[in-house]
């Protein structure tokens, strides 16, 4: 039987997602990256992550059936650098400005499909575009001089390696100044039996 999305035998749900959580020092190198710039909002620094999934809102069962498949999954920890500066949608006006991870990591394309996998064996959707691995910096409303000179300026943006030894499922509250994140559990990485 599949599970629903929203709802469940209890009639509450979360709106959810899965994420590699920044380090300190990680974060505070990406803090130089945010200056003034007309119809630019910067996403506060503690809120800054990777994501693996977004997943909406999740009943109560369908949520802890997910954790118990993510539980068991098995990918060797890995080693990931930041480097780059660009925007989304692509050739269109730009609604994010992210930091990328360059060509990804094989173990981080691993994970995602391990993760989509169990995602799919509960009888939740997953969505099927492509994986742009990311850290979402800031919002767009406009796209003026002063975001493309940044663009400019920081296009050869390299960070610091993060070591992936975990992932974490996260709580998304909408609130009328953003989103709130908050950790609800986290998942260990360890090489496959």
């Amino acid at each position: 039987m599949a599970l629903d999305r929203v709802g469940g035998a209890d009639g509450n749900s979360q709106r959810l997602f899965l994420a590699l959580t920044l380090p300190e020092e990680v974060r505070a190198t990406l803090a130089v990256l945010p200056q003034k710039i007309a119809d630019v909002v910067w996403t506060p620094p503690e809120q800054w992550h990777l994501t693996l999934r977004f997943l909406g809102d999740v009943s109560a069962d369908a949520r802890e059936a997910l954790a118990a498949r993510l539980r068991d999954v098995r990918v060797e920890p890995f080693v990931l650098a930041l480097d780059g500066v660009g925007t989304f949608p692509p050739n269109r006006p730009p609604r994010v400005i992210w930091v990328g991870t360059g060509a990804g990591h094989p173990r981080l394309f691993q994970l995602r499909q391990k993760i989509d996998d169990a995602i799919l064996a509960i009888g939740l959707e997953a969505d099927l575009r492509t994986f742009h691995p990311h850290v979402t910096l800031a919002r767009c409303h406009a796209a003026g001089p002063g975001l493309a000179q940044w663009l400019h300026r920081h296009h050869a943006f390299a960070g610091p390696a993060i070591r992936v030894d975990a992932y974490d499922l996260y709580r998304s509250d909408l609130q009328p100044a953003g989103a709130v994140h908050t950790r609800l559990e986290r998942f260990p990485l360890s090489a496959p039996a």
